[in-house]
């Protein structure tokens, strides 16, 4: 006979199961008798439409949290539209064998379809249906699940989505099978190989995003896997061997990349690495491609994303979301990203109609870079570059690089060291700004000899400033040095021009030239303006704050939302390494100078993009300290790149930038403001910090707020 102990343990185990639902063809039955179709009932338990198909046709079952709303919900239906009143649905067997939906008649539920019992606490908020579809009565507790659920997410404003890609660009998978999208949809996503999970990605999640150009493609979905999925589907939790990030992939051998073989899928060249392309050929102008970041494989670089990594998925696909909205589908690193949105927006080809035919063909497409590689004249390339090696160039190199300068100690006046601090400016997105109405070269190089100079055409130039005086206290504008030039070099066309508009004759004795020409950076400088903009002010920081209030804000705006604050930072580095993706060089231990490395067949491998944009960012900082000067007879004390550093009688920019009478910004000078070019505060520090650094040799500029500022020439 059986003890009060074994029956109480076996009365646990029961109400320890999984809620039971009644059979897939009675669900799809009481959701048709109550008028609710398919789209709205997944509209109401955030899923797909699909999801909700395969739970009405037996091919998935629900899980946690959304198994205890549907129960609810079917429950609820079932008491309004039971063919059988006077047989109430608990009185059913479980061996009750369903009717056809198209009977008419309702099949009972099966005795186990009964509520769970009532946790004593719940960690997470259930799923539950709008109250339009929900049955009146108290809802019923779901059991606690012991995987990870999402936590209750910053509410961001949805854009109207595309209706051939309704549940966004993404969607992060975790351990236990949830897929979760951009605008909290959770999908149960059955795959346990990778070559399943591409097929359910392309034929059920509905991802994927329009195209940012009517010329351009639509972006391939991007599915972002956390280290308990990667395991779950097969691939080892973290990658090791390889000396360098970039370099980590699975062997050909590996079990996961012969299941993508043997499933006739396709890896690009690169891999199966953090960030892993599958696709087959188009067939009939459609892309079948897929595209996977394995997140403990370092897919998500922690100076890029700060902190994401670290987030719960839901978040994840929120930050992700946010950056696909308003940049691009991560397609990689954020320095991927940047040089993959220069081309989404200004696509290489656009169909145009052949004259002798009439039928549309692939044409060029005016005013971007096209479909084949430019070589760079040797004097824009890198010494390892086949141009400059195969022609044994010997004449110089551009040196359009960002500002590395700090005034020598012996030009620090006793009025300015008798400051007692120094404050430390940050020009927001100096790169983005320089690119915006940037004329470029869009042809190849032409090479002449003593040309007339033309601030209009963009090229390399070879022309003496060294006679150029200017005040020691400032950095040269021509070197990124900051050291007045010893001789003839080579200069892109803005730092020339800039000599002229300093008013000095230039006299170039030889140039390359493009006479194509065109803003070809322009609308990837607006798209990424506006996503600064926004994600600014989404912590914050809004464009119609003073002064004060604007460095109030920026204090605290990373505490804001953490969410936001990372799709800052990656916006800021889809900037600085997009630049300097266009000049990426050879990887790895085995090239040799001379030969072709990867990077060179892109039509975007392009140094002299690089040095343009580099050259006016160093011009329009060098023109800001010299109207500072001009204003305030205030000079910096250390350039880096986009940071400059100054006495200063407070700890405030407030106590030394230049305002009129009226409390305006003067034109020209450093001014605070939240838009690309403006200035924020980079760090503060005492007077005698700075100046045992100078003693040392050192920048301050690099060490005001503890951290080294480099220009990503890609991953």
């Amino acid at each position: 006979m059986a003890t009060e102990e074994e029956l109480f343990a076996s009365v646990d185990a029961l109400l320890e199961e999984e809620p039971q639902l009644p059979p897939p063809s009675e669900r799809a039955r009481l959701r048709e008798a109550a008028g609710i179709t398919q789209a709205r009932l997944a509209v109401a338990l955030k899923t797909s439409t699909q999801t909700v198909k395969n739970w009405e046709n037996g091919r998935s079952e629900p899980k946690e949290p959304r198994l205890s709303a549907y129960q609810r919900l079917l429950k609820g239906w079932a008491a309004k539209h039971s063919a059988h009143p006077a047989h109430p649905a608990s009185s059913a067997t479980p061996a009750a064998t369903p009717a056809p939906a198209s009977s008419g008649q309702s099949v009972p539920f099966p005795e186990a379809f009964t509520a769970p019992a009532e946790p004593e606490a719940e960690t997470t908020a259930p799923v539950q249906a709008p109250a339009a579809l929900a049955a009146p009565e108290r809802p019923a507790a779901r059991r606690p699940v012991t995987s990870s659920r999402r936590p209750v997410a910053k509410k961001t404003t949805q854009p109207a989505l595309d209706p051939r890609f309704p549940h966004g660009p993404l969607a992060v998978l975790d351990g236990d099978g949830f897929a979760y999208g951009v605008n909290g949809i959770v999908w149960d996503c059955p795959a346990t190989t990778i070559p399943q999970l591409v097929e359910w990605t392309l034929r059920e999640s509905g991802l994927g995003a329009p195209k940012l150009h009517r010329n351009g493609k639509e972006s391939d979905p991007l599915i972002v896997l956390t280290a308990a999925a990667a395991v779950k589907l097969g691939l080892p939790e973290r990658l090791e061997g390889h000396e360098q990030r970039r370099s980590l992939r699975l062997p050909d051998d590996h079990p996961v990349v012969k299941q993508v073989t043997r499933a006739k899928w396709k890896l690009t060249q690169r891999g199966f690495g953090p960030w892993a392309r599958i696709y087959r050929p188009a067939q009939a102008g459609q892309r079948q491609c897929v595209q996977l970041a394995v997140l403990s494989w370092d897919a998500l670089d922690t100076r890029a994303w700060p902190g994401v990594t670290d987030m719960e998925p839901a978040d994840i696909a929120r930050v992700l979301g946010i950056y696909a909205q308003r940049v691009i589908t991560p397609r990689g690193s954020t320095a991927v990203s940047g040089l993959e949105l220069m081309t989404a927006l200004r696509p290489p080809t656009r169909a145009v109609q052949d004259r002798a035919t009439g039928n549309w063909v692939s044409g060029h497409n005016p005013g971007s870079l096209g479909t084949e590689p430019v070589d760079p004249a040797p004097p824009e390339a890198t010494q390892e570059h086949p141009v400059v090696v195969n022609s044994g160039w010997e004449g110089g190199f551009l040196d359009e690089e960002a500002y590395q300068w700090a005034r020598d100690l012996d030009l620090l006046t006793g009025e300015e060291a008798a400051l007692p601090w120094v404050v430390g400016l940050d020009l927001n997105t100096a790169f983005l700004a320089a690119s915006s109405r940037l004329m470029v070269g869009l042809s190849g190089p032409e090479h002449v000899q003593h040309p007339h100079f033309d601030k209009r055409i963009p090229g390399a130039w070879f022309v003496d400033l060294s006679h150029i005086e200017l005040d020691p206290r400032l950095p040269s504008p021509f070197t990124p040095s900051g050291l007045r030039p010893t001789g003839p070099a080579w200069y892109q066309t803005h730092t020339v021009a800039y000599a002229q508009e300093l008013g000095h004759n230039v006299r170039p004795t030889e140039a390359f030239l493009r006479r194509e020409t065109g803003a070809y950076l322009d609308p990837w400088h607006d798209r990424l303006r506006t996503a600064y903009v926004d994600t600014l002010a989404d912590l914050g920081v809004t464009k119609d704050l003073s002064d004060t209030e604007f460095l109030a804000a920026m204090e605290r705006h990373k505490q804001a939302d953490p969410g936001s604050a990372a799709v800052l930072a990656a916006i800021k580095a889809t900037v600085k390494g997009g630049v300097g993706k266009l000049r990426e060089r050879p990887q790895g231990r085995h090239y040799k100078d001379g030969d072709r490395w990867p990077a060179l067949e892109r039509p975007t491998w392009r140094p002299d993009l690089r040095a343009a944009v580099i050259s006016k960012a160093r011009v329009n900082m060098h023109r800001k300290m010299l109207r500072m000067a001009e204003f305030t007879g205030l000079y910096p004390l250390a350039v880096l790149s986009d940071c400059v550093v100054y006495p200063s009688p407070g700890r405030s920019p407030l106590d030394f930038l230049p305002y009129s009478t009226s409390g305006k910004p003067i034109p020209g000078a450093f001014r605070l403001g939240s838009t690309p070019g403006l200035a924020k505060v980079e760090g503060v520090r005492e007077m005698a910090w700075a100046v045992d650094l100078m003693e040392q040799g050192l920048n301050p500029a690099r060490h005001i707020k503890g951290g080294d500022a480099v220009l990503d020439e890609g991953e």
